[in-house]
């Protein structure tokens, strides 16, 4: 293992440790062929330096000294955990090049907008997290590949990305237009735009929010609708920038409406905002897995989304991961064999003894991760 400066980086390398930015997001993961794009991303992100093993190849001219994530104490395929095999994969390591290459252009187009107060590239917004998501072959590896590439903490810009291809995901699921998917898609990268005004000592503040602070977080729905006001984009894009912690039973905010008067392009971002959250790392806790984002929301009570919304989207995901082996609470673990359509989050589960285990009778026993 060596540490080099980061100009002494080369195409080629092989990184021996994680990279990641002064706040904890995730760059480069462990075991990944350096590229100059990936590079030039470190670079982006005031990346000083980076551990890479010793011995890889400085350049990958010649198939013989093209560098592999090669490790002679490696922990074999059986061992490795769901998220870890996923990581591995040759699919994963090029959708997270895409990834880092798309949303430092991702970046730069939200940037210049809170800068210029004009939306130059609507198009180009709408248009990554459609091409990010067209380069994913299923449901299940769309949202594998955006599990593994959560971050301590996520910035407004990733988050933004983020939404806006898990919104353009449940329109499809709901089989809406493609110029409905379109819209639904530039409303999920502008929805936090607000954001913009609330200083960043505030927005990244590790500790409790004060008051005051959680009061001024709140005003982020009405500063983005009013910074969208005069801009030439769909009336729903406003929308769901002012709607989108609307909650369909009067407990959101800013102004506490219920189901009739959200606008539904809106009712579909909160669903996204909100599971994109659950899913992202925190100081206080690792990534939810997704059946236990399903049980966010089943506790959180269904009555705060649109009931064809949220049961579309919840069923959808855990139709995804069925047949998969999970890790329960206990320590024991199995293969999903039954969903339970009244309480999605707790399926029937087939043991290793062969025992069947219906998780809807046991109040005590969750599933823990995906194994």
């Amino acid at each position: 293992m060596g540490i080099c400066k980061l100009d002494e980086l080369k195409p080629g390398m092989v990184t021996s440790e994680p990279v990641f930015t002064k706040r904890g997001q995730l760059i480069v993961d462990k075991g990944v062929v350096l590229t100059k794009q990936l590079i030039n991303h470190m670079h982006f992100y005031g990346i000083t330096e980076a551990s890479v093993q010793e011995g890889t190849s400085a350049t990958v001219d010649a198939k013989k000294n093209a560098p592999q994530k090669v490790n002679s104490n490696a922990t074999s395929e059986d061992e490795l955990s769901y998220s870890q095999k996923i990581r591995k994969s040759p699919s994963f390591q090029a959708f997270q090049v895409d990834y880092t290459n798309y949303i430092a252009d991702f970046n730069r187009y939200l940037k210049d907008f809170k800068d210029t107060s004009t939306l130059q590239y609507a198009a180009e917004l709408q248009e990554i997290p459609k091409t990010l998501i067209s380069q994913t072959q299923t449901s299940i590896e769309f949202f594998d590949m955006i599990h593994n590439l959560r971050s301590i903490d996520d910035s407004v810009y990733a988050h933004a990305l983020n939404v806006a291809m898990i919104a353009r995901m449940l329109g499809k699921w709901l089989e809406l237009p493609e110029k409905q998917l379109d819209t639904l898609t530039l409303a999920g990268a502008l929805h936090d735009v607000g954001k913009f005004f609330i200083p960043e000592e505030v927005l990244n503040k590790k500790g409790k929010l004060s008051d005051e602070e959680f009061s001024l977080i709140r005003q982020h729905p009405a500063l983005g609708y009013n910074f969208l006001q005069n801009q030439d984009i769909n009336y729903h894009v406003k929308q769901a920038a002012l709607m989108h912690h609307e909650r369909c039973d009067g407990s959101g905010y800013p102004n506490g409406l219920t189901t009739d008067n959200i606008d539904d392009f809106a009712m579909i971002i909160a669903i996204a905002d909100v599971y994109d959250a659950m899913t992202a790392a925190r100081k206080y806790r690792a990534p939810l897995c997704p059946f236990q984002v399903i049980a966010e929301f089943e506790m959180d009570g269904l009555s705060k989304y649109h009931p064809k919304y949220i049961l579309t989207f919840l069923q959808r995901i855990a139709n995804a991961y069925q047949n998969n082996r999970v890790l329960l609470n206990d320590g024991r673990s199995g293969n999903i064999i039954l969903l339970n359509q009244n309480y999605l989050s707790k399926p029937m589960v087939q043991l290793e003894n062969g025992d069947c285990l219906d998780l809807a009778k046991e109040s005590n026993l969750y599933i823990q991760s995906i194994v």
